[in-house]
């Protein structure tokens, strides 16, 4: 079970690393850019390491359900998105945010399966709290100091 936690850890890790290259990326060419080339990246990558595997599994893939087939148009709108917001909201409010939404997304596939503990949407509130806690100490951080009245000018210079 340990093991377990740690690679959802590390998948956790690997989100916020890829939003962080990906928007990088983004800002070097576009965010439709990005995506492209994070995907033909990631196919060459996991064409090598299927290369590499004994016996690839292709066989049930075409017994999947046709909708199974959206996750790789989900994936490419994900990176697009992302690549989009992480350089105007930066990392920490990005992942905030991005968390938050797949904790929403995975209580309302949860709603439909079975029943919801009400922990789950005391938890999926606690996480919009923090969000907006943290989003509001971020405007007031950057909102411009106050000068002391005594050393504003009482009309704008003109040149």
């Amino acid at each position: 079970m340990l093991t377990l936690l740690l690679l959802a850890l590390l998948n956790g890790v690997c989100i916020g690393l890829c939003r962080i290259l990906n928007g990088r990326l983004g800002q070097a060419s576009d965010a439709y850019y990005a995506s492209l080339w994070n995907h033909g990246v990631g196919f060459v990558f996991l064409s090598l390491l299927l290369v590499s595997m004994p016996t690839p599994p292709i066989a049930g893939l075409l017994d999947a359900p046709l909708y199974a087939w959206l996750g790789g148009v989900v994936g490419a709108v994900f990176v697009v998105l992302n690549t989009l917001v992480i350089l105007r909201l930066g990392a920490t409010l990005c992942s905030l945010l991005v968390i938050s939404g797949q904790l929403l997304s995975g209580v309302l596939f949860d709603l439909v399966v079975k029943a919801v503990n009400p922990l789950q949407l005391l938890g999926v509130i606690i996480i919009f709290v923090g969000v907006l806690a943290f989003r509001r100490m971020e405007a007031r951080s950057n909102s411009p100091k106050q000068q002391p009245l005594h050393n504003q000018p009482l009309k704008p210079e003109k040149r």
